[in-house]
């Protein structure tokens, strides 16, 4: 990267007249975070900065003892004369764009973001810049989400057919943002409601923060049977397939993801049911949102770059650069981060 404010290192993106990293890979001494996914947010670094809603589950998956100060969206801090402010990306709670500016040069580090309100994080808003770093995790025009409203009553439509039958739903999602977005939109009058416990730890942590999730029960042993009859059950994906499952036969299983758009996705899950829900932008959301940041540059992270480089640069007349970086974005092996 050949600009003054930001260049990539073997650690990561780096900003070298405030000495700080965003979102390093490796252990550094001043760390930016944009949200507190494992891809972006990793163990060893000697100090943090992060928004006020990342705080309790970066501590619940780093370490009680990490030195983390965090700061509210838009507060602006200076280290070194350049100014940091952090600005809503709408990913997941506490997700956020990170600006700097120096000597009258911005530039913004998106991390991941999607432009839709979804009823949990705070909502995207486009900030102008020099340069954007962008992901494109679903950088192809074949990836254009439906209004989540839509994909909410196809899952709670599902759970209500599977319930009839006195079946369980078990609908796999990411436990940090995706399974709390889904609690938030399910319709408690069909059945009760259950979390894998790697979920409902996460809940705590982000209702410690006072983010407003439905805290639902914990699976655990002392749950009567009879309570799974007709039952929700979110649980992350590294549950998939494995025996952990039994205690809610007869059950049916969903899964959330952008992956989901593909044919043949689900068949290769092995699961019942696909629902299209990401936390990431579509092809339509990535181009609004770099149109809106008036950037001269674009630096491209991961997921479909090329695509989207050409995009920008053909189309847009936008100067588009891919650089390699670690960040996974939505995986396609739907691990969980």
């Amino acid at each position: 990267m050949d600009n003054n404010l930001l260049k990539m290192t073997a650690s990561g993106l780096f900003c070298p007249m405030a000495n700080v990293f965003i979102d390093p890979w490796r252990p550094v001494e001043k760390a930016l975070i944009t949200h507190a996914h494992s891809d972006h947010s990793r163990w060893g670094m000697h100090a943090y900065l992060a928004h006020h809603h990342s705080r309790e589950v970066m501590k619940l998956r780093l370490g009680e003892d990490i030195s983390l100060q965090t700061v509210n969206y838009k507060e602006k801090i200076s280290i070194n004369g350049v100014s940091i402010s952090f600005h809503p990306a709408g990913h997941i709670p506490g997700s956020s764009q990170i600006r700097l500016e120096y000597k009258g040069r911005v530039a913004v580090v998106s991390g991941d973001y999607k432009l839709e309100a979804d009823g949990l994080s705070e909502p995207f808003e486009p900030v102008k810049c020099h340069e954007f770093v962008s992901e494109c995790t679903f950088g192809l025009p074949i990836y254009r989400w439906e209004s989540q409203r839509k994909v909410f009553d196809q899952i709670n439509s599902w759970w209500q057919d599977n319930a009839a039958y006195k079946r369980n739903s078990v609908l796999f999602a990411y436990s940090l943002g995706k399974a709390q977005r889904i609690l938030n939109h399910l319709d408690p009058s069909i059945g009760n409601i259950f979390a894998h416990g790697a979920i409902w730890n996460t809940n705590q942590a982000l209702l410690a923060n006072q983010v407003q999730v439905l805290d639902v029960p914990k699976v655990s042993q002392e749950i009567p049977k009879s309570s799974y009859q007709g039952a929700m059950i979110i649980a992350p994906p590294s549950a998939m397939g494995t025996p952990w499952l039994k205690k809610f036969a007869p059950f049916r299983t969903g899964v959330c993801s952008g992956w989901m758009n593909v044919r043949g996705a689900r068949r290769r899950r092995a699961v019942d049911r696909g629902f299209v829900l990401s936390d990431h932008a579509d092809w339509d959301g990535l181009i609004t949102a770099v149109k809106a940041t008036s950037a001269e540059k674009v630096y491209l992270t991961h997921g479909n770059t090329a695509v989207f480089a050409k995009y920008l640069e053909e189309e847009e007349h936008i100067n588009a650069v891919e650089i390699e970086t670690l960040f996974q974005g939505e995986n396609n092996h739907l691990e969980d981060n």
